[in-house]
């Protein structure tokens, strides 16, 4: 594809790799200091570009240093987040150290005052997202969670919609990741160091990132994504204990499944 000159001009012909980790179907080319992130033209694009602008300065996220629009496509050159990915092997290895640090970045998250935040991702309007996802036929039952549809589960994204809406639960709005998964935290020197793809991030339910953190730390230590089973299985409790919360797992599932919908 043809880069646009004025990130063409910043990254020259220096040495590059291409990241596939994550479920993102961005392209991500990765340069020693430099990330270029390429993707279609959406809403969630413009919001990455967005939100990284108004976190500057609050949330250690990687700075903008061209973004470009053209032909359909977002170009996102930002500057590399140092550190290893919460996924990474070394972290699997020590449970307890990795649940105390996601829990650090959690917190890291909810300090960040919303009453100025340019991005409303709550559930009113994550549900008619949703509902426009349904209507327009993109959600996709192939690559959701092996129990959501089927026996036992859901006929449809459809019918899956209507019970999110029927059973909405009551929010605690807080600053939000929107996408907090393993590969999107990273560590150094005993700390998180920062916060990556945050198309999804604005004002959000304080269950949204729990939730897909929950999740995204059960598959990670399950080898779902092709990586070591891990002996210990994972004890979702400990998580909860490191953010001093009484879990509400009916909240787990809901956030769960309305991800589904994305």
């Amino acid at each position: 594809m043809e880069i646009p000159y004025s990130i063409r001009n910043i990254i020259g012909d220096r040495p590059y790799s291409v990241d596939c980790v994550g479920m993102s179907d961005a392209q991500v080319i990765c340069f020693e200091d430099m990330v270029l992130k390429i993707g279609p033209e959406r809403e969630e694009s413009v919001n990455e570009f967005r939100m990284m602008e108004w976190l500057a300065g609050r949330l250690p996220v990687p700075e903008v240093l061209s973004y470009v629009c053209q032909d359909g496509r977002c170009y996102l050159l930002m500057s590399r987040i140092d550190g290893v990915m919460a996924c990474d092997g070394q972290m699997l290895e020590q449970p307890k150290r990795l649940v105390k640090l996601l829990a650090e970045g959690l917190r890291m998250l909810w300090t960040v005052d919303i009453s100025h935040c340019p991005s409303d991702n709550r559930l009113d309007r994550k549900l008619k997202c949703a509902e426009a996802r349904v209507l327009n036929g993109l959600c996709s039952i192939e690559d959701a969670e092996p129990d959501t549809y089927g026996p036992g589960g859901f006929e449809s994204p459809k019918q899956l919609l209507r019970w999110l809406k029927e059973h909405k639960p009551v929010e605690d709005p807080v600053f939000s990741h929107g996408d907090y998964c393993l590969p999107n935290v990273f560590f150094k020197d005993g700390k998180v160091n920062g916060f990556i793809d945050l198309g999804r991030s604005g004002i959000g339910g304080r269950y949204q990132d729990i939730a897909l953190c929950c999740r995204s730390l059960q598959h990670n230590t399950a080898g779902c994504y092709g990586g070591k089973v891990y002996d210990e299985a994972f004890d979702l409790s400990a998580f909860f204990e490191e953010l001093q919360m009484k879990p509400d797992y009916d909240k787990v599932k809901y956030y769960i499944l309305l991800d589904e919908l994305f």
